[in-house]
C-alpha cells in the first residue's frame, strides 16, 4: 500500500524538472512500544501538559512555538512567520553537483526517503535521470526543507527508482581524529594483512536484509510472549571477550584460515565417500555392457 508523501515538489536538473514526492522508508509500526505503568494499579500513566509557572493544565492544540532569546523569555512564532521564511528548497529539489558515493563518509547519512514520480507528468524525465545515475555510478547532491528545516541530501538510484539520504551538517559530526590517533601511528605487518585479506575473501557473500535483523528485539518479543503464557525463559550466556586477553594475532589469523580450510576439505570428502560406491558400480556395469 503506497504511503502518504512527507514532501511534494519538483526535482530540477539544469532546465529540466519533474514532479516528485518523498515517502518514508522505515515503518515505525513494527517496533516494540512500551508505556509507563503504575505498578500498584497496573494502569497507564498519562502525561499532562501544564504551564511551568501557574501549573494550569493545557491542551496541546492551544500551544504555539516560541524561541528562547533570553533566559525564560520567548518570542512567539505563528504559522505565517514560518511561511515568510520559505526558500526555494521548500518546493524544489535542485541538483547542485554530482559526486562519487564512496566520497561521502557513512557517518554523514541520516534519514532515508524513497523518491517517486508524483503523477504521470515527468515520468520520462525521472526514468532518464535514474538511468544516468545508475550508469555513471554517481550520486546527486541537493537540498530540501523537511519539517521546517533545510536538509542537505544525496540522491542515488535504487532498483527501478531512486532514494535520498538526508545528510548531517559537518558541525553535527564529532571529529574522530583524536580517537583514531593511536591506530594512525601503527604500521600493520604485511604478512598479517595478507592473512586477514584471505579471511575476508573467504567470507565474501551477497548482502541480504536478513543479515541486519534486530536480534535483541526478536529475543525481547520471545520474552514478552513467554510472560503472556506464564512461562520462564532462560537468558543466553554472554560471550563477551576478556579485555585483558592478549592474543598472538599471527597465530590467530593462521588458525582461522586453517579452520576454514579444514571445513572446506571435509565437505567434498564426505560427498565423495557417499558417491564412490555408485561410481564404482556404474563403472563395472558400464564395462560389462561394452564387453
Amino acid at each position: 500500500m503506497p504511503t502518504r508523501p512527507i514532501w511534494r515538489g519538483h526535482l530540477r536538473l539544469a532546465l529540466v524538472t519533474c514532479p516528485v514526492a518523498l515517502h518514508t522508508v522505515h515503518r515505525a509500526s513494527g517496533e516494540l512500544r512500551f508505556h509507563l505503568i503504575n505498578p500498584e494499579t497496573g494502569n497507564r500513566v498519562r502525561m499532562v501538559t501544564v504551564d511551568t509557572e501557574t501549573d494550569e493544565k493545557l491542551s496541546r492544540s492551544d500551544l504555539v512555538r516560541g524561541y528562547e532569546f533570553e533566559k525564560d523569555r520567548y518570542v512567539i512564532l505563528e504559522d505565517e512567520d514560518f511561511e515568510k521564511a520559505r526558500i526555494e528548497s521548500s518546493s524544489v529539489m535542485t541538483i547542485e553537483k554530482f559526486v562519487d558515493t564512496a566520497e561521502i563518509e557513512p557517518v554523514y547519512y541520516d534519514a532515508s526517503y524513497y523518491v517517486a514520480p508524483d503523477g504521470e507528468a515527468g515520468v520520462d524525465v525521472y526514468a532518464v535521470l535514474r538511468a544516468a545515475l545508475a550508469e555513471t555510478r554517481k550520486a546527486a547532491l541537493s537540498r530540501v526543507v523537511i519539517s521546517r528545516r533545510e536538509r542537505a541530501l544525496v540522491l542515488m538510484p535504487m532498483g527501478a527508482g531512486m532514494v535520498v539520504h538526508t545528510l548531517h551538517d559537518k558541525s553535527e559530526v564529532n571529529d574522530p581524529r583524536a580517537l583514531f590517533e593511536p591506530a594512525a601511528g601503527e604500521k600493520p605487518d604485511a604478512e598479517m594483512v595478507k592473512l586477514a585479506k584471505q579471511l575476508i575473501e573467504r567470507q565474501v557473500a551477497p548482502f541480504e536484509p536478513a543479515d541486519i535483523e534486530d536480534r535483541y528485539e526478536k529475543r525481547l518479543r520471545e520474552v514478552i510472549a513467554a510472560k503472556l503464557k506464564g512461562e520462564g525463559i532462560t537468558p543466553e550466556p554472554e560471550g563477551v571477550p576478556r579485555r585483558d586477553n592478549v592474543v598472538d594475532l599471527m597465530a590467530a589469523l593462521k588458525a582461522s584460515l586453517g579452520r576454514g580450510a579444514e571445513a572446506a576439505r571435509v565437505k567434498p570428502n564426505s560427498a565423495a565417500t557417499k558417491e564412490a560406491p555408485k561410481t564404482r558400480a556404474a563403472a563395472r556395469g558400464g564395462g560389462r555392457k561394452r564387453a
